[in-house]
């Protein structure tokens, strides 16, 4: 079986269309990689990349990317409703098949120490986070683009690779190894975001929800509504479909209903069959019964 491996870094632009094709083209010239998908998101200014292949090959494709985004893009002009502290702000690789979660971290901290060569703080988290602080993403996020200039002075905050200083055009960098997620949105009928961000304290795990839900609460200006913006960090453990109703649940309090949802990125096939499962209450429902997964076997 082939070494493969996911890598879906994301950059603070999602309106500038000639920018972000030049940032994912850099992806399309690295034969042994295959550009799975890209999403450009307006109201959070912000493009999320899938990309898949050989380690080798994907790591020279996510720091050519990088590079062209550090070039290009400047935090000091940035606004947007998504959470973000660089322009190359996150790059999270995932084991696919044939790799292991080690193999994953060796990959994080080499392109992470590349990142760093440029000048700009580069943090590893999830499995290849140096202390336990680090783990989580949104600890480390915490602050944004705007508060790591005071954050990063402290000591406890000096980074893995790079100054310790901000670098004020591309801020800073955040380089980990970690299992598929979903990322999932629920967007509400309104354009109360207290609304949705009092719904997510209670869908996410550290606001006494679920386990393995992260989930803040936005606002989506181009449409005048707000979206409960999710990341299932383990999609077999908390299935889509319960965060989807706990949501609709806690929506159902303030009276807004529940008027779409979006995937972005790419879903592992199981996470949605479950939800098909549930709702649908197929009995004895098996993977095989899948006529394209039979097709492909």
């Amino acid at each position: 079986m082939a070494k493969l491996v996911e890598c879906v870094p994301n950059f603070s632009e999602g309106r500038d269309k000639v920018l972000i094709e030049k940032i994912v083209d850099e992806v399309r010239k690295v034969k042994g990689v295959k550009l799975l998908d890209y999403l450009p998101d307006e109201d959070h200014n912000r493009t999320v990349v899938t990309m898949i292949g050989a380690p080798g090959q994907v790591k020279e494709a996510v720091i050519n990317a990088a590079k062209v985004a550090t070039e290009l893009i400047d935090m000091t002009k940035h606004q947007g409703g998504h959470p973000r502290m660089g322009a190359t702000d996150v790059v999270p690789f995932t084991p696919v098949s044939d790799v292991t979660m080690e193999e994953c971290i060796q990959l994080a901290k080499e392109v992470g120490e590349a990142i760093g060569n440029w000048g700009i703080p580069v943090y590893l988290y999830e499995d290849a986070a140096t202390k336990p602080e680090r783990k989580n993403l949104a600890d480390i996020r915490k602050g944004q683009y705007e508060g790591f200039f005071e954050k990063i002075k402290a000591e406890e905050w000096k980074p893995d690779f790079g100054p310790h200083a901000m670098n004020a055009k591309s801020g800073c960098t955040a380089v980990g190894a970690r299992v598929s997620l979903v990322a999932f949105n629920v967007n509400l009928g309104t354009d109360n975001v207290e609304i949705a961000s009092a719904i997510a304290k209670k869908v996410r795990f550290i606001g006494g929800g679920l386990r393995f839900v992260k989930a803040i609460g936005l606002k989506l200006e181009a449409r005048n509504i707000v979206q409960v913006s999710m990341n299932l960090v383990n999609y077999e453990k908390t299935s889509v479909y319960r965060a989807f109703e706990m949501v609709k649940m806690e929506a159902k309090r303030y009276g807004v209903p529940v008027i779409g949802s979006e995937v972005i990125g790419t879903v592992p096939m199981k996470a949605l069959l479950d939800c098909a499962e549930y709702y649908l209450q197929i009995e004895n429902f098996d993977m095989n019964q899948i006529l394209e997964k039979r097709l492909l076997e």
